[in-house]
């Protein structure tokens, strides 16, 4: 379904990203898509923290603010993204 706004998902009615805002992780070993992980990324790694429990805790509230996370599976995104963000700052120097 689509109108002037753009198109919704069939299955939980949200806006249907557009192309490039959403990039591809692997969690628990199936790929999953995540809105806007370029910009969480580049939010926590502005943020003081103090070690890699308080980094996960703002990745995954951060991620949450705009994707479904399954509650079940809360502990594979933590790893994920903490897996994403420890290589987006080894890039970044």
């Amino acid at each position: 379904m689509a109108d002037e706004e753009g198109e919704y998902c069939k299955v939980c009615g949200g806006m249907v990203p557009k192309a490039g805002d959403v990039q591809q992780i692997m969690v628990d070993g199936k790929t999953v898509g995540i809105k806007g992980l370029d910009q969480i990324l580049r939010q926590v790694a502005e943020m003081d923290f103090s070690g890699p429990v308080q980094v996960k805790e703002a990745l995954l509230t951060a991620v949450k603010a705009t994707n479904y996370v399954p509650t079940k599976k809360v502990g594979a995104y933590e790893d994920a993204l903490y897996s994403e963000y420890l290589r987006y700052t080894e890039l970044r120097g």
